[in-house]
């Protein structure tokens, strides 16, 4: 009940009704689990393999996938590696002067070991020489 009334005037509503506030907080729950599913950042599907030695990266510049079929995508852009050593340098020009680049390298399982050299060896020759490869943590 929201509030008892008295004959007397003089008493002051000493209950809250939580009904309504508990219909407001199930209404946001529902809204924010339907378009939960909305929000949802696109992503190149590949499988890393999982290694126990694994670190987490604070930060990272320069974002390198190459999926199952060796194609490679910088910053979630698909990129020829012809053209790699360009997109490399023109975002190396954008940093500030002593800025620290390092490249994060992520490929599929079933990406041939040629496929990851070749891309190491472009970026490697654009100036970069702080790499990290992605992996998963083993589970146990």
């Amino acid at each position: 009940m929201a509030g008892r009334l008295m004959d007397s005037g003089d008493e002051a509503i000493t209950e809250i009704n939580v009904t309504p506030f508990v219909d407001v907080m199930l209404v946001l729950l529902v809204i924010f689990m339907v378009t939960a599913n909305y929000i949802v950042n696109q992503s190149i599907n590949i499988q890393l393999p999982k290694a126990d030695t694994g670190q987490v990266i604070q930060s990272r510049n320069l974002a390198f996938v190459i999926d199952k079929e060796s194609r490679v995508y910088l910053d979630g852009q698909a990129v020829e590696v012809a053209e790699l050593g360009e997109k490399i340098m023109a975002f190396k020009g954008q940093q500030a002067e002593g800025t620290t680049i390092q490249a994060l390298i992520s490929a599929d399982t079933a990406t041939p070991h040629g496929a990851v050299v070749k891309v190491i060896d472009v970026i490697r020759k654009s100036g970069i020489t702080e790499l990290a490869i992605n992996v998963e943590a083993a589970s146990n």
